[in-house]
């Protein structure tokens, strides 16, 4: 099944895409995606490819996770995401698989599709201590799972992770953790307004200007310009 699915994925593959893509995903030399490789597979053909094949086993999509092609990791992450919904029982199990392979949730788009949809799912009603371990890694990528994660909770109305989150990351180094903060943020407002002004009235003035750009995007232009102007 393994070589079924690599055989159909690299029949879309796009010289010209994978250019792109590349540049999109800053792969270039010392930065944040550099050993990246893309074929150039659009993620609606992957997702459509993935509905395919359906009883592919976790061992599959460990070597597919473990694969430098982007698109080959995409994949497995949608199938690992499709087999958490399905099999109910297995959810730890899943869970578990996911963190053992964080390493290879390696770009962005990986973390922000995956991440709401397991990690910060199972922790729905569960301790969230591990959730601050992530947020406490010197790797980009499992800080950004952290927060992103927490989407699962605010489709909820359960806010204290994330203003949290959104607190101890204002002194983050890196602007994709300003920007899944303020994604969150914003997230958090389109539910419950009061409690962004709250937080956005406490931390306006400390927070980077990106991440703040990003929570006010569905505040009245006033606001934006209270906030920014300030």
């Amino acid at each position: 099944m393994l070589e079924k699915i690599k055989k159909e994925i690299n029949s879309f593959k796009s010289k010209e895409r994978a250019k792109i893509n590349s540049y999109f995903f800053k792969t270039g030399k010392g930065e944040y995606a550099e050993k990246d490789k893309f074929l150039g597979v659009r993620v609606p053909v992957l997702r459509k490819i993935a509905k395919k094949y359906k009883e592919i086993s976790l061992k599959d999509i460990e070597c597919l996770l473990m694969s430098e092609i982007h698109e080959y990791r995409f994949i497995a992450l949608v199938f690992l995401i499709n087999k958490y919904k399905k099999e109910r029982l297995n959810q730890e199990k899943i869970f578990n698989f996911y963190i053992k392979n964080a390493k290879y949730i390696d770009n962005w788009d990986l973390v922000d599709i995956s991440a709401p949809h397991i990690f910060g799912d199972y922790l729905l009603s569960k301790n969230k201590e591990i959730l601050y371990n992530f947020l406490k890694s010197h790797n980009l990528w499992r800080r950004r799972i952290a927060i992103v994660s927490c989407f699962a909770f605010i489709k909820n109305n359960d806010f204290k992770d994330i203003i949290k989150i959104a607190k101890i990351s204002l002194n983050d180094k890196h602007d994709l953790i300003h920007k899944a903060c303020g994604w969150m943020l914003r997230e958090l407002g389109k539910r419950n307004k009061s409690e962004l002004r709250k937080f956005l009235d406490q931390y306006y003035q400390k927070m980077p200007r990106v991440c703040l750009r990003y929570a006010l995007e569905r505040m009245s232009q006033r606001e934006k310009e209270k906030y920014m102007k300030k």
